[in-house]
């Protein structure tokens, strides 16, 4: 794919959605962390359902810790992987009450110290929370980048950097909340709704559907 037409993606993104943002529902860096270590295999709906009974009971470091496993296990027991999230986020909350004056960490590296911080959680962070220009390759974005031709990569850590690399820099702030919005809701995985998609003319993507949908008669 060349840059012209890269370029004109990222356009029509930013046209159809000038302000994109996370689903995942915050309102403080701790906050967010909270809930992307809890995305992690989930969904955001079930993550914002679990942390809309958390965050007003518990919203800061040392108030999480005080509840411990057992008091924090039922607030997020219907999320996939809930008792080993459980036990990152109290070990995660000591460290940033011991290590950080019980603020979110700005670098990577300090971060992904954090248990349950991987690269991906660590640059939703430093893109959502603190304004960075990172990208955090997730499945739908993985996805995307390999079938639309945008950025072509054989892992994660490899389509990332090569979207770092081609993506032009007005748009690096906002593009991993448009291409992850995207691949959520058109570039699905098992039926792309090509139809509909805003950037089918540019897309690469050899097998294309664009059937049209007949609607279901009145019963």
């Amino acid at each position: 794919m060349n840059t012209t037409k890269r370029r004109e993606i990222f356009t029509r993104f930013r046209q159809a959605n000038p302000h994109p943002t996370t689903e995942l529902e915050y309102s403080t860096p701790f906050q967010l962390l909270v809930a992307v270590i809890l995305s992690a295999q989930a969904t955001d709906k079930s993550v914002n359902l679990a942390t809309r009974k958390l965050f007003p009971m518990a919203d800061t470091p040392e108030k999480i810790l005080r509840l411990g496993e057992i008091g924090l296990s039922p607030f997020i027991q219907r999320i996939g992987l809930y008792r080993t999230k459980t036990r990152n986020i109290l070990a995660t909350c000591q460290l940033l009450i011991e290590q950080h004056h019980s603020k979110v960490p700005r670098t990577r590296t300090e971060l992904e110290k954090l248990p349950g911080v991987g690269r991906k959680t660590a640059n939703v962070i430093l893109n959502t929370a603190f304004g960075e220009p990172t990208i955090a390759v997730d499945t739908h974005i993985f996805r995307l980048a390999n079938r639309t031709g945008i950025a072509p990569g054989k892992n994660v850590l490899e389509v990332e950097q090569k979207l770092l690399k081609v993506i032009p820099e007005e748009f690096r702030q906002d593009a991993h909340h448009w291409l992850i919005l995207h691949g959520r809701y058109t570039c699905k995985a098992r039926k792309p709704l090509c139809q509909q998609c805003l950037i089918v003319d540019l897309c690469e993507f050899k097998e294309k559907n664009l059937e049209e949908t007949t609607p279901s008669p009145d019963l």
